[in-house]
């Protein structure tokens, strides 16, 4: 199969590589295309313009950072949808009724579009363990099925557009306002003289660990420890855009969020002190010591 990558940021790269790994014939655009200099060098090929993508590709995979830029992608001058022969998947984290409009001006471009949002991080997406919410038209569905399942362990039909958005927020959420409860519960055993690893273990292992601790426990260890990774999974200011999107839609839906909201305003006040392109796990850090 040969398949387009929009978006070389870290997941964009990792599903790339992911693809390359299956022996797919794999294509890849970045508006900055120095981005994309390591799965090119694996033996990925890189367009010119997004058209490109669109026009010479089975599947096309977008993941970008947010709605302006998906727009850009798309509607652009030599975007996805001015020759869109591909299957156009779209995977970037993005409001509901931006996922809702996007489809319908695909559409009227006449192309496949379908919406698929993961969760899962960089690690997942190397290995195809991430988990899809597909929203669209379920003959495009299965004319893209294939590689869904290669993308992610797990396919979760949503049905219609705009969908998979929603459920890739509520999956998010709680994540979210858990870096904030986990910055609360370590402000209570500060005064403590214990191990970082050992405090980390301890919250890992208890019935209140998610499995996120599992997964990033090191790097939080780390961190407490003074001495954090170079490493970003996912940055605050990328925290923040979801996070915002989450309290809109719970106005738009007459539900007030109380625990997100507050989440949003610290989430705010960090990065108006610089910590903007930190990982996630420099927030709870930083609630420590403001």
């Amino acid at each position: 199969m040969k398949v387009g990558i929009v978006g070389m940021g870290k997941m964009g790269q990792a599903v790339a590589q992911r693809m390359l790994g299956l022996d797919h014939e794999v294509w890849v655009w970045n508006r900055n295309a120095s981005r994309a200099q390591a799965v090119v060098a694996s033996g990925a090929k890189l367009a010119v313009h997004p058209a490109d993508l669109a026009r010479d590709c089975d599947v096309v995979v977008n993941l970008l950072t947010d709605a302006a830029a998906v727009e850009q992608v798309y509607c652009g001058p030599q975007g996805l949808l001015s020759q869109p022969r591909a299957v156009l998947i779209e995977s970037s984290t993005v409001a509901p009724e931006f996922q809702e409009k996007m489809a319908q001006v695909a559409q009227l471009a006449g192309a496949r579009y379908l919406e698929c949002p993961v969760s899962g991080s960089i690690g997942p997406a190397k290995e195809g363990k991430l988990i899809g919410f597909v929203g669209g038209d379920a003959a495009v569905v299965s004319q893209a099925r294939s590689l869904l399942d290669q993308m992610c362990r797990k396919v979760v039909l949503v049905g219609a557009h705009g969908n998979g958005a929603r459920m890739k927020l509520c999956v998010n959420l709680p994540l979210m306002v858990y870096w904030q409860t986990l910055g609360e519960a370590l402000s209570l055993v500060r005064s403590l003289e214990i191990d970082p690893k050992e405090l980390v273990d301890v919250l890992t292992e208890s019935s209140g660990g998610p499995n996120m601790l599992k997964v990033r426990g090191g790097m939080i260890a780390d961190a407490l420890a003074g001495t954090p990774q170079a490493t970003v999974t996912v940055d605050l200011a990328t925290m923040r855009k979801d996070v915002c999107t989450m309290v809109e839609q719970g106005a738009k839906n007459g539900c007030p969020m109380p625990l997100t909201q507050t989440t949003l305003v610290n989430l705010e006040r960090a990065i108006d002190q610089g910590l903007g392109p930190a990982d996630c796990t420099q927030f709870p850090i930083w609630w420590l010591k403001k």
